[in-house]
């Protein structure tokens, strides 16, 4: 307990002990003492602090439990005491409340007494009022019951005296007389006017007359003065004159004027479709204000623009062209029409009525139904005579005078000759290297085309659209594909020499490059424009079997030049071997004295071969890059294997054609195709057997890459060699 007490708040107990002799007394207990935040740890801590003795061992007097104890009983006792004079202070705060709480409930008891009679008091009033306002309503309907035919009466006397003015033919009444009174005469006459109508003809014709003359005089005025106070723009006087004509059957006469004047110096610009919309704008903003039916006159405004305005100058600017210029025509009708519904869009956000989009539909179709009737032959006889000028252009710049391509049955008995035979029926053409392939050309038919179908999807009707579309691909298939690819590709082919010729241009592989650019474009065209427009239509498997069946079409020649420039490659490539390798290449006559590497052939063949390789590359794309480079390699290979297996080899001889074969073989890696690769491996193992001794020939035949090897094959190699029939190799493969 000691060490608790020494090491709490020490400084702060310590200030609050009392000077003394050492027998220090506790301070009074208070009720004070026991205010919040009250803490029983901290109390009883301070009260042993401040008792003489009762501190820690260090402390100046020594600890004195007894006297602690005592203290603390002390303590008790004073806290007994307390709580005594609290507890009867609290007996006496009871008694006081419970007196107070009677006398509340009493004044309450007399308070609601006294509303209960307030409430029965005004229960009663609140009935003789309900008593009395029946009684009023009930007068006053007495009353209106009266008035009503009084006010009736009164106003058929009025009536009959300015009926009788007019019976009499002279107009006393200050009403008539009195221009500032118009509205009230305005009223009048046309309550006279109605009548008139029931009256019989015959007794009655003059005054009828009269007061139909009246009537028109009055409308004519209230006209005048709704159009003067429209160029004054005085809106609350229009809004007054628009209210009384509201009855007049010149009504829409007042609103033509209002129309009428609307439009005065509002097309001050060149564009009036920019102009049409300000003024709508502007009209739209005012029309609520004078009108009580604004929505009618909004459309009517409107239908009078598109009806007048619009449709003389869409008129103008179309009948201009439309016999002339066919390019501008179409240019023009896709323009206007794009505006005039762009403009319509605009004018959505205005009150029409209920059905605006289709108001303002059969406006538009009212306009353009004439020029959008026979729309898609004007455009197809457009595209087709540009089409057709672009190709004539072209092949003029060239001075190339188009052949004709056959068709029938024996053009068609020739193209299945020249593609089962690769004969070149007919005679070879040289074109000097003219692919007659321009991208210019493509690029001019396809942009000609794409604006046909911009306009083809916007002018079409949604019902003809898919229709319309085909027919613009069709034409684009026959002027691109037919006309300008595939006579292209007839003309590559007619240019391809035959393969047994000493020299040759072959220039199809870049007819093949151009030719695939193109369709690249073209088949872009197809899924950017052709698609969006017949794809939820069956008139898409219509495009996509034609567009199968032109690619199809071009493929096949595409493959038959292919191959016949592989077999023109080769022809050149055996009239390379053919002139440059001599018999003595490979039996020299001086065995020890052979200083070249490769013969001179093989390198001509070599830089021939990397030629046509680099060519094929630049040629192609994708996988057919490949597929054309294997079937080269395969020519290639079975090019040299015939060529080596036509001479006799010396030991020597031999070597060196080991070395034209590691010279091919490097040649072949630079294809990049295994295949190949792996067949000139093969006759790099095959030419071993000119060389190898005859004891190893079995060893090296039964090797990895010659084991696999028809024995035939080995031993038609062996059979190359000089020393076969005295070494008496045959043995070796018996």
């Amino acid at each position: 307990m000691e060490e608790a007490w020494s090491g709490r708040r020490v400084a702060g107990l310590r200030g609050r002990l009392r000077d003394g002799d050492g027998a220090g007394t506790m301070a009074a207990v208070t009720p004070e003492l026991f205010e919040e935040p009250f803490v029983a740890d901290e109390y009883i801590e301070r009260l042993a602090w401040r008792t003489p003795g009762g501190g820690s061992r260090s402390s100046v007097e020594a600890f004195d439990p007894k006297r602690l104890q005592e203290e603390f009983v002390n303590h008790i006792n004073e806290l007994k005491l307390l709580d005594e004079r609290i507890q009867r202070r609290v007996e006496k705060l009871e008694q006081q409340v419970q007196r107070e709480a009677k006398e509340f409930a009493k004044k309450v008891q007399e308070l609601q007494k006294s509303n209960q009679v307030a409430f029965q008091h005004f229960q009663e009033l609140d009935e003789h009022v309900s008593y009395v306002a029946t009684k009023v309503c009930h007068l006053g309907d007495l009353l209106e019951g009266v008035n009503t035919p009084r006010q009736r009466l009164v106003e058929a006397h009025k009536l009959m005296k300015y009926f009788n003015e007019f019976l009499d033919g002279e107009l006393k009444s200050d009403v008539f007389t009195n221009p500032e009174k118009i509205e009230e005469a305005a009223d009048i006459i046309q309550k006279l006017h109605l009548i008139a109508q029931e009256l019989p003809f015959d007794r009655f014709s003059e005054v009828k007359s009269k007061i139909a003359s009246k009537y028109h005089d009055l409308e004519c005025q209230l006209i005048q003065e709704f159009t003067s106070a429209q160029r004054r723009g005085q809106i609350y006087r229009m809004r007054e004159v628009a209210a009384v004509l509201l009855h007049f059957k010149g009504y829409s006469h007042c609103v033509d004027v209002y129309i009428k004047q609307c439009q005065e110096g509002a097309y001050l610009r060149n564009d009036i479709f920019e102009d049409t919309t300000v003024l709508c704008q502007n009209v739209n903003k005012q029309v609520g204000d004078i009108f009580s039916s604004p929505e009618t006159v909004m459309a009517k405004l409107i239908q009078n623009i598109f009806e007048i305005r619009l449709q003389s100058y869409i008129k103008d600017q179309l009948e201009e062209h439309k016999k002339s210029d066919a390019e501008q025509y179409l240019q023009s009708l896709y323009e206007l029409y794009t505006r005039t519904t762009n403009l319509s869009s605009k004018l959505m956000e205005f009150n029409l009525g209920t059905d605006k989009q289709t108001f303002l539909s059969k406006l538009i179709k009212s306009i353009f139904v004439s020029y959008l009737e026979n729309y898609i032959e004007v455009e197809i006889g457009y595209l087709r005579s540009r089409s057709s000028m672009i190709l004539q252009r072209y092949y003029e710049s060239k001075n190339h005078q188009k052949r004709a391509i056959g068709s029938g049955g024996i053009q068609e008995f020739k193209e299945r000759i020249r593609q089962r035979t690769n004969l070149p029926l007919g005679p070879s053409i040289d074109t000097h290297g003219e692919t007659f392939l321009s991208q210019d050309v493509v690029v001019n038919l396809l942009q000609e085309t794409k604006q046909a179908f911009e306009r083809c999807h916007r002018l079409s009707d949604p019902s003809d659209l898919p229709k319309n579309a085909f027919r613009i691909f069709s034409l684009l298939v026959e002027f691109l594909c037919i006309e300008h690819i595939d006579y292209a590709l007839e003309i590559g082919l007619a240019g391809i020499p035959s393969p047994d010729a000493k020299t040759a241009n072959l220039y199809f592989l870049d007819v093949v490059n151009q030719a695939n650019t193109i369709f690249h474009l073209f088949d872009k065209q197809f899924n950017d424009h052709l698609m969006p427009l017949v794809s939820s239509s069956p008139k898409l498997s219509e495009c996509l079997q034609k567009k199968k069946d032109v690619t199809e079409q071009m493929e096949v020649k595409l493959d038959m030049g292919i191959d016949r420039t592989l077999n023109c490659m080769i022809g050149q490539m055996k009239h390379i071997l053919a002139a440059e390798q001599r018999k003595t290449d490979f039996k020299p006559e001086d065995e020890n004295n052979v200083l070249i590497q490769y013969t001179n052939a093989c390198a001509k063949v070599c830089i021939y071969v990397r030629k046509q390789v680099e060519k094929i590359r630049h040629s192609m794309d994708g996988k057919n890059v490949d597929g054309v480079l294997t079937e080269f390699g395969v020519r290639f290979h079975r090019l040299i294997y015939e060529h080596l297996q036509q001479y006799s080899y010396s030991c020597m001889g031999g070597m060196l054609a080991i070395c034209d074969v590691a010279e091919y073989r490097k040649c072949a890696k630079e294809f990049k195709i295994a295949l190949v690769l792996q067949l000139f491996d093969t006759l790099h193992s095959l030419c071993n057997l000119l060389v190898v001794a005859p004891d190893n020939l079995k060893q090296v035949c039964s090797g990895e890459q010659l084991a696999i090897l028809d024995k035939n094959i080995l031993h038609s190699f062996v059979q190359l060699r000089l020393d076969y029939r005295s070494a008496r190799l045959g043995r070796h493969f018996s």
